[in-house]
């Protein structure tokens, strides 16, 4: 069956194009799918043009457009072991860590579902003059670029697809070219929910190879896109030229702090989770471990011991406790990263190296890495590796974890430990992150925002400012008893 969406119809590439995919785990084959050039993207951002123009589904009632997305979480709630093959398959996440993705993309959809009746809520303003009625709505934007990343391919775009659908938008959606199933399944439960023809239009490819029009077509009126740093000052520039909306969730570089007043059993554990989880290929991953000086060595000297015993392993290894990274060219990236930390002076604990399990030699694994003694201006503190890497800093005093932890260009989010409430207080409030936990670490839930600060991004994603990323505002002033003014009589 063609992979593409476009008009309503599951169509092949225009040039015929086609990619390999391999799971990045052990190297097998997994499918091929249809590779898009920019012809293809064109017809599908004319789809979606024409569809936002006729009104076909900005028309249909809020209420009937939330029921679609109840239908579309119910459909990838049946297929929920379907859907996690086809992630971990392509990403080599554990098939678990999979299916607990799909329920968090259920849970999303869930939530927008339940907004049908207040997502066009109109606002009435006091005019204050009798004889008029002044009201701002709410409307759909238009035209959506959705762009999703490689690591959670399906819950990113979950988070991108679920408001602009309850919005009335339409949209073009690209997922990363690497892991392309679980996106391709989730179109096929928007079509199944009914969703009329040209509102959700799919392409699959590489960004230079189809992704440029998504940002400098002037028929498409935002962009939404998760991914670098790099690329989102790219997408910037590009839509500068016609002036589109832009929400970008961008890198982060996450601060851990940990105080001595903590419950440090429950700190190191989360502390683990924090980096190791999907091998740190996670935007929000607790990368920098801030520990006051006092428990430095108990604290890190644990996480080193436990993280040598990490078990690595594919999808569907039932002993394994995190898998591979995504890519041999991702793999290289984190090998020269911890290379040039150790050059600058950071002191390698643990891993460091790929795994000599003969088992794992055809995937693309590398063992969990703590980088001890790293100050805050080395380039491994700076940057992400987005990769199972720890680097550990040190700070004697509040005031210096909150500047240490403020202290790079990123600002997405990041924990605090401790057992003193008012110190969690000041120094959440202190820290400028998009998302603070305190004595936890990576939850998250629809009904609240998700976003960086700094060079973290642009724009919401979830909750109310998610939707209305997606929607504009219109101010209607109607004035009830016309006269003439006078002003030039």
């Amino acid at each position: 069956m063609p992979d593409l969406f476009i008009d309503g119809t599951w169509t092949s590439a225009a040039a015929g194009g086609r990619r390999t995919i391999t799971c990045p785990a052990d190297g097998t084959h997994v499918g091929e799918v249809d590779e898009s050039d920019e012809s293809d993207t064109f017809r599908a951002i004319e789809a979606a043009r024409r569809a936002a123009d006729d009104g076909r589904w900005r028309d249909v009632p809020p209420q009937e457009r939330a029921a679609a997305l109840g239908r579309i979480a119910d459909a990838l709630e049946r297929d929920t072991d379907e859907i996690a093959r086809a992630e971990a398959l392509d990403t080599g996440k554990r098939f678990e860590e999979a299916k607990i993705d799909v329920a968090d993309v259920v849970s999303v959809f869930r939530h927008y579902a339940g907004k049908g009746d207040v997502v066009e809520r109109v606002r009435e303003v006091d005019p204050g003059q009798p004889g008029v009625v002044s009201r701002v709505h709410r409307e759909p934007i238009g035209v959506c670029s959705l762009i999703t990343p490689w690591n959670y391919p399906l819950l990113q775009a979950s988070w991108k697809v679920a408001p602009a659908l309850l919005a009335g938008d339409t949209f073009v959606l690209k997922p990363s070219e690497i892991t392309p199933h679980s996106t391709i399944l989730m179109v096929r439960a928007v079509d199944e929910a009914g969703v009329p023809a040209g509102v959700a239009n799919l392409v699959l490819g590489t960004g230079p190879g189809c992704a440029g029009p998504l940002s400098t077509d002037p028929r498409v009126d935002m962009v939404s896109f998760t991914g670098s740093l790099a690329v989102g000052q790219h997408l910037m520039r590009e839509a500068a030229g016609t002036v589109k909306r832009v929400a970008l969730e961008l890198g982060g570089k996450n601060p851990n702090i940990v105080f001595a007043d903590a419950d440090r059993k429950a700190a190191v554990d989360n502390a683990m989770t924090a980096v190791f989880l999907h091998s740190g290929q996670v935007c929000s991953a607790g990368a920098r471990l801030l520990v006051e000086g006092s428990v430095k060595d108990e604290v890190v000297d644990t996480i080193v011991e436990r993280a040598q015993h990490i078990r690595l392993g594919t999808p569907f290894d039932e002993n394994a406790q995190t898998g591979s990274l995504t890519s041999a060219e991702h793999l290289a990236k984190v090998e020269d990263y911890v290379a040039e930390g150790i050059a600058e002076g950071a002191t390698l604990r643990c891993g460091g190296a790929r795994p000599d399990d003969p088992a794992l030699a055809d995937g693309h694994y590398y063992l969990p890495t703590v980088l001890d003694d790293c100050r805050v201006d080395m380039h491994v503190v700076q940057e992400e590796s987005f990769g199972p890497v720890l680097t550990v800093e040190t700070f004697r005093t509040e005031e210096e974890a909150v500047a240490l932890a403020n202290g790079t260009r990123y600002g997405l989010a990041g924990a605090v430990w401790t057992g003193n409430p008012e110190k969690a207080a000041r120094v959440a409030r202190g820290l400028r992150l998009g998302t603070v936990w305190v004595n936890d670490y990576h939850p998250y839930v629809a009904p609240a925002e998700w976003g960086g600060h700094k060079q973290s991004g642009i724009g919401r994603e979830l909750g109310e400012l998610g939707l209305e990323e997606y929607q504009e505002t219109k101010h209607v002033w109607e004035n009830t008893e016309p006269a003439p003014t006078g002003w030039f009589s």
